[in-house]
C-alpha cells in the first residue's frame, strides 16, 4: 500500500511538471516570431522577433534548446552580441531583434527561443529550426506542399469509401440471388432497391 501512494506521488509530480512546461508564453503583441524557420546547409539566415516598443530598454537573448526553462544562452543583448557563427542586434527603434546564423550545419537544427529578459517571468516565443541540403526558394513551392497534404488524404479515404461501398452491394447482389436460388416456388425480385 506505501509502495503504491509514493509511486501515486511520483506522477502526481511528475504531472504538475509537465503541466508547468510553458508551450509558448509570448503574448503575440508583447514578442511574435516564426513558429519554425528553414536554412539551407552552409548558408545563413536572419530570425526576426518583433516586440512591444515598451520593452526597448530589456535585455533580449536566443537561448537553445528543447524545453524553455532549460535552454542554454547562445546570443544575448547588449554584452554577448557575438557567438562563433551567431549574432544578435536589437532596433530599438523598429522593435525588432534579429538573430544571424551563419554556415549553417546539420548540428544546428534544433527548438530556439527569442527571449525578453525581465523581473519576474520572461516573455519567450519558440522557433523550430529545420537545416536541410536545400532551402525551396520558390514560394509557390511551400504552397503547392501546403495544399497536397490534406489533398492525398481526402482521395485515399474516398478510394477506401468506394472500395467499402462497392464490396456492399456486390454482397448485398449475391445474398439476393441466392436467396432465389432457395426459393424457387416464390416469385423473386433481384431489384435490390425495391
Amino acid at each position: 500500500m506505501r509502495g503504491s501512494l509514493s509511486l501515486f506521488g511520483f506522477y502526481n509530480a511528475l504531472l504538475v511538471f509537465i503541466l508547468q512546461l510553458p508551450k509558448n508564453s509570448a503574448d503575440p503583441f508583447q514578442l511574435k516570431a516564426p513558429s519554425f524557420i528553414r536554412g539551407a546547409y552552409g548558408e545563413s539566415l536572419t530570425v526576426p522577433c518583433e516586440y512591444d516598443p515598451k520593452f526597448r530598454e530589456y535585455t533580449k537573448y536566443w537561448c537553445r534548446g528543447p524545453i524553455y526553462k532549460l535552454c542554454r544562452i547562445v546570443v544575448k543583448t547588449p554584452k554577448q552580441r557575438y557567438h562563433e557563427r551567431w549574432s544578435i542586434t536589437d532596433d530599438k527603434e523598429a522593435g525588432k531583434f534579429l538573430i544571424t546564423m551563419t554556415s549553417l550545419r546539420k548540428t544546428d537544427a534544433d527548438k530556439y527561443w527569442c527571449v525578453i529578459a525581465r523581473h519576474g517571468k520572461n516573455i519567450f516565443s519558440g522557433v523550430k529550426l529545420i537545416v536541410s541540403d536545400k532551402v525551396l526558394e520558390d514560394p509557390s513551392e511551400t504552397i503547392k506542399l501546403r495544399w497536397w497534404e490534406p489533398l492525398r488524404w481526402i482521395i485515399f479515404l474516398l478510394l477506401v469509401l468506394s472500395l467499402a461501398l462497392a464490396h456492399v452491394v456486390v454482397w448485398r447482389l449475391k445474398a439476393t440471388r441466392k436467396i432465389c436460388h432457395t426459393n424457387v416456388s416464390q416469385r423473386c425480385n433481384t431489384n435490390i432497391y425495391e
